[in-house]
């Protein structure tokens, strides 16, 4: 029996050594927690902050220490449903914003604001009415730019207290009333209608001034090329004239030169006087045979024709 019992109370103190041993692995597992990449985990202490953990290998004090929340410090997207605003001139449009941000305070995330996502809308939504609200509707559809950066600079400065960066802030779609977006349609076609009337007419305008360089260039090459023609035929005529005129020159210089030749030679034959009375008939016969009405013969040369008549009668 003292066996029996003996072994009953080793196998009992077995039973409680693996139940407390459980406990222990229970216990260390549930202490050790592992924090993923891109997160961070909040510790309270009894109830108070106590630290945030970065991503890694940590451990909990059991009952003492919990998680306050998880929070992801990615980039996260909030994509808000449109808003009416009304814009300066009184015009009522429709507006989605897309919000980038990212957590930078997993602190100040917990404990500034209950529901961080509700809170940028709201603040997203009264700062676009403000904005828009000084703008006119023409200047808000042209402006995109300026609008986004004023959101992003009001929303970084009031989610710093939340452990919030707004990185940029875009306007997703602006909606006019369907009225304003038929005559913006109407003003655009007469735009462009306006725009292909102001091209047609400068194309036909330039058109008319190439015809008419075309033209002006054409009369230009044509004067020129009159111009050309009437120098070289003056040249032609100017080198006819001058062959014609040394032709005439070297004529009259051969004629000259055998008149001088003649009279060189009759000196040279010593001629009588008769003979020289003759060639003074056969200058007299060529006198007569011009166009001169009045010939005025010299008395020498009447006797020696008499003379000669005298002579031919005699001799007949």
């Amino acid at each position: 029996m003292v066996v029996i019992a003996a072994m009953s109370a080793n196998g009992l103190l077995y039973t409680v050594l693996g139940f407390i041993l459980v406990l222990m692995v229970i216990g260390i597992l549930y202490c050790v927690r592992i924090v993923p990449q891109a997160s961070e985990f909040v510790i309270e202490r009894l109830g108070t902050y106590r630290a945030s953990w970065k991503a890694g290998l940590h451990l909990l004090v059991p009952f003492i220490d919990q998680i306050a929340k998880k929070v992801s410090v990615k980039e996260q997207v909030f994509d808000f449903k449109p808003q009416p605003v009304i814009t300066k001139d009184n015009v009522t449009i429709l507006i989605d914003t897309v919000v980038f941000c990212v957590v930078t305070d997993s602190k100040l995330y917990t404990y500034g604001v209950e529901n961080p996502y509700k809170a940028i809308e709201n603040l997203s939504a009264t700062t676009l009415r403000n904005i828009i609200g000084e703008m006119e509707l023409d200047q808000t559809l042209t402006s995109r730019d300026v609008i986004n950066s004023k959101i992003t600079e009001t929303l970084d400065r009031a989610t710093d207290r939340w452990g919030i960066k707004v990185n940029r802030v875009e306007l997703k779609n602006i909606e006019p009333p369907k009225q304003i977006r038929e005559a913006m349609e109407k003003q655009m076609r007469a735009e462009r209608e306006r725009r292909e009337a102001i091209l047609q007419a400068e194309g036909k305008k330039k058109s008319d001034i190439l015809v008419a360089e075309g033209e002006k260039q054409a009369r230009i090459l044509t004067a020129e090329a009159e111009k050309q023609t009437v120098i070289l035929r003056a040249e032609a005529q100017r080198e006819k004239e001058i062959r014609e005129a040394e032709g005439q020159a070297q004529a009259i210089l051969m004629v000259q030169k055998a008149l001088a030749d003649g009279i060189r030679l009759l000196n040279e034959s010593n001629p009588s006087e008769q003979v020289l009375t003759l060639k003074s008939l056969e200058a007299f016969q060529k006198a007569a045979d011009g166009q001169a009405t009045k010939i005025i013969i010299p008395s020498q040369i009447q006797g020696i024709a008499g003379l000669a008549s005298s002579v031919k009668e005699l001799l007949n």
